[in-house]
């Protein structure tokens, strides 16, 4: 099973998440792609051997292969992340069969209502245990 993991800015969520999965899900692929080269460079950094790329046409590529999609909430809005996230990506990844695994971020410029306000820790673990489910 192939997990995509996007993050863009400093790749900070998604370094977590690479670790995080890699440790909890045995049987998956994890595909880092950042939005720009110092997220998919800090992502790296969360698990060795993990396939990695950075930029449009790497999210709009590896979309079209991903049975999940985990990331921050921005990765499915044009613009968003200071304007790292195209309107390509944003489309790539919300038109996507796979499944969306997102967290939400109060840095977006979007609210989700009915969301607890939570660290972002318990987050990441919250979309792990997701991957978890939908992995095994």
């Amino acid at each position: 099973m192939n997990v995509l993991v996007i993050d863009g800015q400093g790749g900070g969520v998604g370094r977590s998440l690479v670790e995080a999965i890699s440790n909890k899900c045995k049987n998956v692929n994890i595909i880092a792609v950042g939005t720009n080269s110092a997220a998919t460079t800090n992502m790296l950094k969360g698990r060795a051997g993990v396939d990695a790329a950075t930029g449009e046409n790497a999210v709009v590529y590896n979309c079209r292969y991903a049975d999940v999609i985990v990331g921050p909430i921005g990765i499915v809005m044009a613009n968003s992340m200071f304007g790292e996230v195209t309107p390509k990506m944003a489309e790539a990844v919300s038109s996507s069969q796979a499944r969306l695994i997102l967290i939400p971020m109060n840095r977006c410029h979007a609210t989700v209502i009915g969301v607890t306000e939570k660290k972002l820790p318990e987050y990441i673990e919250e979309a792990v245990n997701q991957v978890l489910q939908i992995t095994e």
